[in-house]
């Protein structure tokens, strides 16, 4: 049988000209942005291979009938969300990530369009999407949609899913910032540990992260708690992690759920500021105490953080920086895409001590029982010190 050999990719276009895949994408449809030079090389290389742009990608690459005629920029980046945009909201974290991208889009005179899953499909989105480039939040490097991305060429820019060679990335430290969390938690005597994590995309209530493929931002979370527990010898049983969406109400639901099971924590290290702000109102709901009953660690530093009730300790992250990074570099890309190699970027975390956690009572609480006033316990220190609430 007669084997066709392999249709030429953009990749291969772009190996044999030296050039991004960014670049042989704009050599298609915005040579005005290249050097003549550059653009020239590239369309040689194309030539000797027999590559031929595909009409199947996403509209932002399509014009007229082939896709293979000059499109001017359209000044517009996208910001991909996992979730629908009624969920992605329902979070702080998210307010302060896009004011971040919008402070620097705002000042290059670009738009700011937010594409969330069409009718289930976040590919559906995509495909519907005229834009310059893509800012994509809590997508890992394998999923479909970056893959569509990446086969087109688009420039991109992954926020918290991993690192691409060919497009960059932003992302924080996640790891130490929970394992720090966790330390802090034990530090204070807490033996009795649950974490109540966010869902993985297409696994509502599922904790499973360790039977990813590639990392993500509850995975590594959930790796430092683990190693923070560990260090104090506490272990984390399967039984002690229940996952709910990044919300109040998903908050409020993992806490219930926790309750139902009959578990009776003094601790809970929950991998958002919204989603414990929600295990301490259901806490309430039962008559416990927070700190004196639970204490209860968030994650984020949201704004909302320091004005719950109590205020909440949580882990410090430089939302509206990892936005304007983000949008800096994809910018960047767009601007100049025969850069030899996009930037990637970690940002360092650290945690916020507040009034939401203490040392467990003597014994183990009850609603309605009687415990010292947090004020009147003492702390172990840890290493490295507490952070003191100022944090700009």
């Amino acid at each position: 049988m007669e084997v066709k050999p392999r249709r030429a990719r953009i990749a291969d276009v772009a190996k044999e000209a030296g050039v991004s895949k960014t670049a042989v994408s704009f050599a298609f449809n915005n040579p005005e942005r290249l050097s003549t030079a550059t653009a020239a090389r590239i369309r040689e290389a194309a030539n000797a291979l027999g590559y031929r742009p595909r009409a199947s990608v996403p509209s932002a690459l399509r014009s007229g009938e082939t896709g293979t005629s000059r499109a001017p920029s359209t000044m517009t980046i996208a910001l991909l969300t996992p979730q629908v945009l009624s969920v992605v909201f329902a979070n702080p974290f998210y307010a302060e990530l896009c004011a971040g991208v919008a402070s620097v889009t705002d000042q290059a005179g670009y738009g700011l369009l937010f594409v969330s899953p069409l009718h289930g499909s976040l590919v559906r989105a995509i495909r519907r999407t005229t834009v310059d480039g893509f800012v994509a939040v809590g997508l890992s490097e394998d999923h479909p949609e970056v893959e569509q991305i990446r086969r087109a060429g688009m420039p991109m820019v992954l926020v918290d899913g991993g690192a691409l060679p060919e497009h960059g990335s932003v992302e924080s430290n996640d790891e130490l910032g929970a394992r720090s969390a966790a330390r802090h938690i034990v530090g204070l005597g807490h033996k009795d540990v649950v974490v109540v994590g966010m869902d993985p995309p297409n696994m509502p209530g599922v904790l499973e992260y360790s039977l990813a493929p590639t990392e993500t931002v509850a995975s590594r979370r959930l790796t430092g708690y683990r190693q923070g527990l560990d260090l104090g010898g506490v272990k984390l049983g399967d039984d002690h992690t229940v996952a709910g969406a990044a919300t109040f109400e998903g908050g409020v639901a993992a806490f219930r759920r926790i309750w139902d099971d009959g578990l009776r924590p003094t601790a809970i290290l929950a991998m958002s500021d919204v989603m414990a702000i929600g295990v301490m109102w259901a806490a309430r709901e039962v008559g416990l105490r927070v700190p004196e009953d639970l204490s209860v660690v968030g994650f984020d530093d949201a704004d909302v953080a320091a004005h719950s009730s109590p205020p909440l300790t949580t882990v410090h992250q430089p939302i509206r920086q990892k936005g304007e990074e983000s949008a800096r570099l994809l910018l960047r890309m767009i601007s100049s895409p025969d850069q030899d190699r996009p930037e990637h970027k970690m940002l360092e975390t650290r945690l916020i001590i507040r009034g939401s956690t203490a040392a467990p009572s003597s014994t183990t609480a009850a609603p309605g029982s009687t415990a010292a006033p947090a004020s009147d316990r003492m702390a172990p220190a840890l290493a490295p010190a507490p952070t003191s609430d100022r944090k700009r």
